[in-house]
């Protein structure tokens, strides 16, 4: 691991059956990450806006998954959704800090789209 770079995945491997993705990382650390969690988290400008504020709530995805895992370079991977989705690139720390924000995320996620259903 190089400090500018910070934490590289040492393995990734897609469980289509369950629907999961697991990242270890160079520092040991592993996640199981769910592809809805990828998929609506995902780092493209269709996800995240063109700025701080313009994100979008992305609905409907519990049955997705990933298709493919296409490298980007030495530093990041491209998911090819089973929605269509493949625009976002999911650079090594982004890929990090998704598994260790995954509960904090996911919790945030969820009272969201609970928000949105009442309203």
């Amino acid at each position: 691991m190089t400090d500018t770079q910070g934490p590289i995945p040492t393995q990734i491997t897609l469980h289509k059956k369950s629907r999961t993705l697991e990242v270890e990382f160079d520092t040991g650390e592993r996640f199981t990450l769910p592809c809805e969690y990828l998929r609506v988290f995902s780092p493209s400008a269709e996800v995240r806006g063109h700025g701080v504020g313009n994100e979008k709530l992305v609905l409907g995805k519990e049955h997705v998954n990933i298709l493919s895992i296409e490298p980007v370079g030495q530093y990041a991977v491209k998911f090819v959704f089973s929605d269509g989705h493949s625009t976002g690139i999911y650079s090594w720390s982004t890929l990090h800090s998704l598994g260790v924000n995954y509960k904090k995320n996911w919790q945030d996620y969820l009272e969201k789209v609970a928000w949105t259903k009442k309203h």
